[in-house]
Order: C-alpha cells, then structure tokens, then sequence
C-alpha cells in the first residue's frame, strides 16, 4: 500500500499569473510518505517484501527516546552538519513496519526517493527528522498518538520506519527589510523597488516575450510567506508576458544567475483590494533568482 501525501501547495497560477493565462501547474509527487489522512490500509503484504528489522516489535534499550515518546536509533551516520527545519523540504527514502513485521509502504521498493515538506506528514516524521543530516539512515519508532492515532482504516499501533535523509532544501528566510522598502533599494517610475540580493555572471535579460525558468519566494509586509517554489521543490516556468505586471517589469531588469528582491505595489500585483479570491493584497516582497531565459 503507498501512503500518498495529502499536502497541497500554493500553485504558481494562484500566486503570479495574470488571470486567463495559466501555466501548467506544479507536479504534487506521485509517491510520499505518511500524511495525515493516507488511503485506506489493506492486510495484504506487498509482493517481495523488505523485511522487517529484528527490533521491529519495539524499541532497543539502545534507542533515543524524546520528550514526545518517539524513538529513534541511527543506522548510518551522516556526511554533513545541517539539520531540516519543520518548514523545509526534504528528499528521503524510506520503509514503514507495523510491529507484527508487515511492510506497508517503501520508496525504496519503487526505486525512487520522494520530496515533501516536513510540517506536512504525521508528528513522528516532522519530529524525527529534524533530528536527522544529509545522508542519514535511522530507525524511527514512532507511537501511534504521533503516528494516526488509531484512527479508522490507517496503519495502527505503532510504526517502525527505515529513513535515509538524501537532501535537505531549506525554506527562504523572512527578510529582514520585508516591512518597508529600504533607502537601499532603487525605483522605477512605475513605484516597482528592488536591490540586488546576488549578482550572476552576466549576459542576456528577458524580454516580455520571453519564457524564464525561476526559483522564488513571496511574502506580504508581515512576514507571512504565501507562495514559494522551493517548498514545491522545482523551479517555475512560465512566459514573462502573463504575469503580474510587477513581475513582468522586474524580471527584465536582470541578467541570468541573479536574484533580486522585488517590492511590488498592489498596482502592480492584485491591488490592494484583490478581486481574485485569494490572493495577497497590497504590496507584495519576492525574492527572485533567474536561472535560464527560455527562447
């Protein structure tokens, strides 16, 4: 049984498109690890099984145990430093036990790793993983008030995970100047400000007409972050000609390999009082890097 994420994300058509121009939307991954509301359990054993640890039953007095009841072990250190905040999203491969031995979902079985952020899975996995680094293999026993509480049609009881830690990809940081367009940052005559946040090599901007690959980040001047592609875990693409006018002006302004941070009057956005449902109103901050114009 696969147990496929109930999260959903923030699409790039909700956030900067203008309305009747909409870009494919972003991918949700076909295969992820346990959310909050999984399909329903089915008894039957998935075909050439991973078997199941020899501690599977409960945890080894060898375990590390937190404040919350989860347990845990590492199986193979690590190679780096950095831990995962509970907003970042990680890349992971992974097997889940009930206690009696039965396997219920691996990624490793399907052969392929699955990304996600990590306030969107159940507690045990948002919790234990930030007790984890890149390249990390450890054991997870996780009770099942952290896990699905015994509810109705999910693994029940506790559940015993295998997780190797492959990437972590940390959330952007509210920036420090999102209240108020700093002295630093430049205008154009249409009340669009930035600054330059890094400088690439240099070489072609868009046009208008152009298509441009990006990784982004968007916030309203209270530092509530409403969209960003790094939690999706791909870059955007979309033609620079349909989208928030903000966008459309800014993103000329810079060569491949920059990132700029855009203060954008709602004139230039969704105003500031949107008409779409949903949207951000007012002035909106992105950080934009541009990583390719697409002819």
């Amino acid at each position: 049984m696969s147990l496929r994420t109930a999260f959903t994300s923030v699409a790039l058509a909700s956030v900067v498109v203008a309305a009747g121009c909409q870009p494919p939307p972003a991918e949700t991954p076909k295969d992820a690890p346990p959310a909050a509301t999984p399909p329903k359990k089915t008894d039957a054993p998935m075909a050439n099984d991973i078997p199941a640890p020899a501690d599977v039953a409960a945890a080894p007095a060898d375990a590390a145990k937190t404040a919350s009841g989860l347990a845990s072990k590492v199986l193979k250190a690590g190679t780096g430093t950095a831990k995962p905040g509970p907003e970042d999203t990680v890349e992971v491969h992974y097997s889940g036990w009930t206690t009696d031995g039965k396997m219920f979902d691996s990624s490793v079985k399907r052969g392929k790793t699955t990304s996600f952020p990590l306030n969107a899975v159940i507690k045990g996995w948002t919790e234990g993983l930030q007790l984890m680094t890149e390249g990390e293999t450890r054991r997870l026993w996780i009770p099942e008030e952290l896990a699905y509480g015994g509810r109705p049609g999910k693994p029940a009881g506790m559940l015993v995970f295998d997780v190797e830690l492959v990437k972590i990809t940390a959330m952007p940081k509210t920036p420090e100047d999102v209240a108020a367009i700093p002295a630093s940052a430049k205008k154009t005559k249409t009340g669009l400000a930035y600054r330059v946040i890094k400088e690439g090599p240099g070489g072609a901007m868009p046009t208008a007409a152009d298509t441009v690959e990006v990784h982004y980040a968007g916030w309203t001047l209270d530092g509530k972050m409403f969209d960003t592609s790094y939690k999706r875990g791909q870059t955007a693409k979309f033609p620079l000609g349909g989208v928030i006018p903000g966008w459309t002006e800014g993103l000329q302004l810079m060569k491949v390999g920059d990132t700029y941070r855009f203060w954008i009057p709602g004139n230039l956005a969704y105003g500031d009082v949107p008409s779409r449902p949903g949207a951000p109103a007012g002035m909106l901050v992105f950080d934009v890097e541009l990583i390719q114009i697409m002819k």
